[in-house]
């Protein structure tokens, strides 16, 4: 009899183990940190498909959309927030669409911005670009989409070298990143954007292959992203596989462990 009582307690301690281990990662998961997985080539060379990050919720402050479902419908607007600073990558819930995207933030409120020929010009002024030789990867399916790169280099054979220019972009407040140029598009020349109060602009550093606030969201596009959608900064990449499925060890990216985001 002692037994069963004996068995019966150490299964009611792992059931508590496991429930009270579920609520500390809900906790944690809702208060500081979001994982994300990258599933598009949008943020290329910046992010990569395949990339897996955690994104800092205590950056912004918090609004109902940084709960997990966003299920925390009592927060009215943001609390504690703190606004975004040009240059962030941010994750954030779509306006319509009600999916999460991972952006550079460009534009602030109040800022006009416009691309003309493939260069960002924010309040008139020319984000200048710096020439920084090719990013260059392996023309074939990535991530568990399978979708394969685009090339500047139209007409690559699976495994052969997809290349695209890539170029140092600077912001006003003197934050460098990459961009990367695939072809002329329509997305290239842009009418001026004016970015109302309580939004932010964004746009993908692959800059031909995203879909982002330089086209409305009724065209099905990102349009301008209320603050209260922002979930969060992503500030570093902690694991990275190149496979279908992370289980691949053999198409992990080990130097890309631990990797700032800039």
């Amino acid at each position: 009899m002692a037994e069963k009582v004996e068995k019966k307690e150490g299964v009611l301690e792992t059931v508590k183990t496991v429930v009270y281990a579920l609520l500390i990662a809900g906790v944690f998961r809702t208060l500081f940190f979001q994982p994300f997985w990258i599933p598009s080539g949008s943020m290329k060379d910046t992010l990569l498909i395949g990339d897996f990050l955690f994104v800092n919720k205590m950056a912004y402050g918090y609004s109902q959309y940084s709960c997990p479902f966003s299920i925390c419908t009592f927060i009215d607007g943001r609390w504690f927030g703190d606004e975004p600073e040009r240059g962030d990558v941010v994750v954030f819930r779509h306006p319509v669409a009600g999916t999460d995207f991972i952006k550079r933030l460009v534009g602030l409120p109040g800022d006009r911005i416009q691309v003309r020929d493939g260069i960002l010009y924010i309040n008139g002024e020319p984000a200048p670009q710096e020439p920084a030789g090719n990013f260059v990867e392996t023309f074939e399916r990535q991530g568990p989409a399978g979708n394969l790169p685009q090339c500047a280099n139209a007409g690559v054979p699976l495994g052969g070298e997809c290349i695209k220019p890539r170029a140092i972009e600077t912001l006003p407040n003197g934050t460098s990143h990459n961009v990367l140029d695939i072809r002329q598009t329509r997305l290239d020349d842009t009418p001026v954007f004016d970015v109302p109060e309580g939004h932010f602009f964004f746009m993908g550093d692959n800059r031909d292959n995203s879909t982002d606030s330089r086209v409305s969201q009724n065209a099905l596009g990102v349009g301008f992203v209320p603050f209260e959608n922002l979930i969060g900064r992503a500030d570093r990449v902690m694991f990275s596989s190149a496979g279908r499925s992370m289980l691949f060890f053999w198409t992990w990216r080990a130097d890309r462990f631990f990797e700032k985001i800039v």
